[in-house]
């Protein structure tokens, strides 16, 4: 499965470039399907960000632990390409780069959450819990990244299914990034942002922040993976020029989770 991923995306970037490459996407837990048809898909998704050989990856839906897909998917049960026994976000970390993880949400088997994974040195991991009602738990992972020499402060994002709540939620990222971080510092917000309806640019512009993107039309589809009309997951930047956008398709990378990864390649801002 590992070349028509690679053959999907762009030439890969090299430590040699001057563009800091950013993935997100949205894993799903690790698994598609439901009931009997239920597969796992952990061990694709492993080949899938090693395939997009990206400087910093943002993953929403992580698990640390479920016990129960545990048990569904252990190596009696399902044979060697069981349910890994490293947490996910650790398990899908290509060889050498560091992790931060945080869990979001506690369920009747386990959590899920946001993780970062990065080839460059981490500082300080923070949460931000931005909860806004008690049937769906969320939170901000803030890490900043030592890129180059350069502090670039990484904040990965699942907002709310609810547009009140994702509007709520925005706000507090906003407040989050213009009271918490040096207003000279680059930044990166990256993940699934539920916008299905294209509400959210205004608050997020009024921290400074723009959306990623290569040409005028900032509307890079991601979702469904199988035919992606909707924008969901994004990447807004501060002190960072956007040089490319790429989103990889085919039957491999549709197969894996209901969300398409999204990679954009980077650039300090001069003005910075």
């Amino acid at each position: 499965m590992l070349n028509p991923l690679q053959s999907s995306l762009l030439p890969p970037s090299t430590l040699s470039s001057s563009s800091l490459r950013v993935a997100t996407y949205n894993i799903h837990k690790g698994v598609r399907g439901l009931g009997p048809t239920k597969r796992l898909e952990i061990h694709n998704l492993g080949l899938a960000v090693e395939a997009m050989d990206a400087d910093i990856v943002c993953l929403q839906e992580v698990r640390q632990f479920h016990h129960s897909e545990a048990r569904r998917f252990s190596p009696t049960n399902f044979g060697p390409l069981s349910w890994p026994k490293q947490p996910q976000a650790e398990y899908l970390a290509p060889e050498g780069y560091d992790v931060a993880y945080r869990s979001n949400a506690i369920t009747r088997h386990g959590e899920h959450g946001n993780a970062l994974l990065a080839r460059w040195p981490l500082g300080k991991v923070g949460h931000h819990d931005v909860s806004d009602h008690r049937f769906e738990q969320r939170g901000l992972l803030h890490v900043p990244v030592y890129w180059r020499g350069v502090e670039v402060h990484v904040v990965v994002v699942h907002l709310g299914l609810i547009h009140a709540s994702r509007v709520r939620q925005a706000e507090q990222l906003a407040s989050m990034i213009t009271e918490h971080i040096p207003s000279d510092a680059p930044v990166v917000i990256a993940g699934d942002f539920n916008d299905w309806n294209e509400k959210l640019d205004s608050i997020l512009f009024a921290a400074d922040l723009q959306r990623a993107s290569a040409c005028k039309d900032s509307n890079v589809p991601t979702f469904p993976s199988r035919i992606p009309v909707l924008a969901l997951d994004r990447v807004y930047t501060r002190g960072l020029r956007c040089q490319s956008v790429m989103v990889p398709r085919g039957a491999a990378w549709a197969r894996m989770s209901d969300h398409l990864p999204l990679v954009v390649e980077l650039d300090l801002d001069s003005q910075s």
